[in-house]
């Protein structure tokens, strides 16, 4: 048998993780990376270079609702830009860091069917991109 979560909880689940963004004394933030994304959020980072680093509003997500099924929570204040671009490169995926710079979550970036959806994966130092959306989501199951 599956373990399986209730509505409930799985809203309770969804905002917990977000809620970690917020942890430390300022605002997160959002990462984007080029190369090879690391297995999982708790794998170090290996000859990625950052692309951009965007500061998040405080808090960085609204409370978390019935994503039917689980729960989701969508992140606060989007569109957010940088406006100077880090290096160039292709922009691969992302990790979100709470002020303390502890790595929350990591996951891909793309103009479509990705994690979050961003302008454009073409990164050009100096220049601006935007995150366009994102929604993280518990599973019931």
């Amino acid at each position: 048998m599956t373990v399986s979560l209730s509505t409930a909880a799985a809203i309770a689940a969804c905002d917990a993780v977000v809620d970690l963004v917020d942890g430390g004394s300022g605002a997160g933030s959002c990462v984007i990376y080029s190369g090879t994304p690391p297995t999982d959020a708790s794998t170090a980072l290996a000859g990625n270079t950052v692309l951009a680093d965007v500061t998040l509003d405080d808090p960085a997500f609204g409370a978390a609702s019935d994503g039917a099924p689980g729960g989701e929570a969508a992140m606060a204040g989007l569109p957010l830009s940088d406006l100077s671009i880090d290096a160039t490169g292709t922009a691969s995926f992302f990790r979100l860091l709470d002020s303390d710079d502890s790595v929350v979550m990591q996951g891909t970036v793309g103009t479509s069917s990705t994690d979050m959806i961003v302008d454009s994966v073409s990164f050009a130092s100096g220049a601006t991109f935007t995150i366009v959306t994102f929604t993280y989501n518990s599973p019931e199951t």
